[in-house]
């Protein structure tokens, strides 16, 4: 193979060495000091509004449990916020002059850091009391968003990873906001930064030269790749086969029915149905950013398709690899790592 095949070879690998580098950060993290156990109390915020979307000021909002009850009054922003909750089950309730209550169930983990969707009050008639649902839409939106809070040791993005035992399928539009969340991190472009500097320390692509240019070349190249395998593996090929990019992190079980579950998950996926199917989504995602990737190689350095299928089938198991970094390593110091509450049907 040539020196382009190689360079494809490695640079594929790099692709998921962004999971490997992660678990050595964590390793190192996890050595030099204990991680502690997590505090067994949490916090609930929201919003506030009326059915047009205004703000509702001067809301009473009551948080209750068999064991804790508190008030809150909302802010000017329709802001409200529960400290130091501890972990259990809770009756939301909403009152506000004008409106007619609400409430909602919560259910809060130890640590966990809940913020709920706005929390919508009809106009009042007389002795009403509504219960509040949440649109399949918006839960999935506050999974989303608690998502995008994860990161491994507080630094690596760790977006496509659900805690929640029973997420809500994406839409397309959410699917495109993490990929793009990944792609505009600081650290996508530091990375690649680090990769064109080994690239140019090792000569690979010779094509590209030397000196600042040539780094500038490779630079443009590895953020090029790294980013178009994030979007082609988490949003543009989910959004049209209708499949969920996430990891979903299973916990429980022995430690080889954790490792095969997930080393197969680099492979199979849920679908938006909620169905176990071949994740189309992923491996053409890998074989789409390979041949991408060998397109804007310089000419001399270029290779056939041969190469792209085995960079391809290389990133492949580069994701199985992440994915056991993710069920035995990861969730042990991701900060945020949080399950999203449900509401009850």
């Amino acid at each position: 193979m040539g020196t382009g095949g190689r360079g494809i070879g490695v640079r594929a690998w790099r692709v998921a060495a962004g999971c490997v580098l992660a678990g050595l950060l964590a390793a190192g993290a996890a050595a030099g000091q204990a991680v502690p156990d997590n505090p067994a109390v949490g916090t609930v915020s929201g919003t506030v509004t009326d059915s047009d979307g205004a703000l509702v000021a001067g809301a009473k909002v009551t948080l209750a449990g068999s064991k804790d009850s508190r008030t809150a009054i909302s802010g000017s922003d329709g802001r409200f916020r529960f400290s130091g909750v501890p972990a259990g089950e809770f009756t939301l309730k909403i009152a506000a002059a004008g409106l007619a209550a609400g409430s909602v169930a919560v259910t809060l983990h130890a640590s966990e850091v809940y913020e709920m969707p706005p929390i919508a009050l009809r106009v009042a008639t007389a002795n009403s009391e509504v219960m509040v649902t949440l649109s399949p839409h918006d839960i999935a939106e506050a999974e989303v968003k608690a998502e995008e809070q994860q990161r491994v040791i507080g630094f690596i993005p760790n977006y496509f990873v659900s805690y929640n035992k029973n997420p809500e399928p994406l839409r397309a539009k959410q699917k495109f906001g993490l990929g793009f969340h990944v792609v505009f991190d600081s650290t996508n472009f530091l990375f690649a930064g680090l990769n064109a500097g080994i690239e140019q320390a090792n000569d690979t692509f010779p094509g590209y030269h030397g000196g600042a240019e040539g780094y500038g070349k490779r630079y443009g190249a590895a953020l090029a790749l790294s980013s178009s395998a994030t979007l082609f593996r988490g949003s543009i090929y989910p959004a049209l086969f209708h499949q969920d990019p996430r990891y979903f992190y299973k916990g429980t079980g022995t430690v080889w029915a954790r490792a095969r579950y997930a080393l197969a998950t680099a492979v199979i996926c849920k679908g938006d149905n909620g169905r176990w199917q071949p994740n189309y989504s992923g491996i053409l995602g890998d074989l789409s950013a390979g041949a991408l990737a060998n397109a804007y190689l310089p000419a001399s350095s270029r290779d056939g398709a041969a190469v792209t299928f085995e960079g391809g089938l290389l990133s492949t198991a580069g994701v199985g690899f992440g994915h056991l970094l993710q069920e035995f390593v990861f969730r042990h110091v991701t900060t945020h790592a949080q399950r999203t509450v449900s509401t009850p049907p």
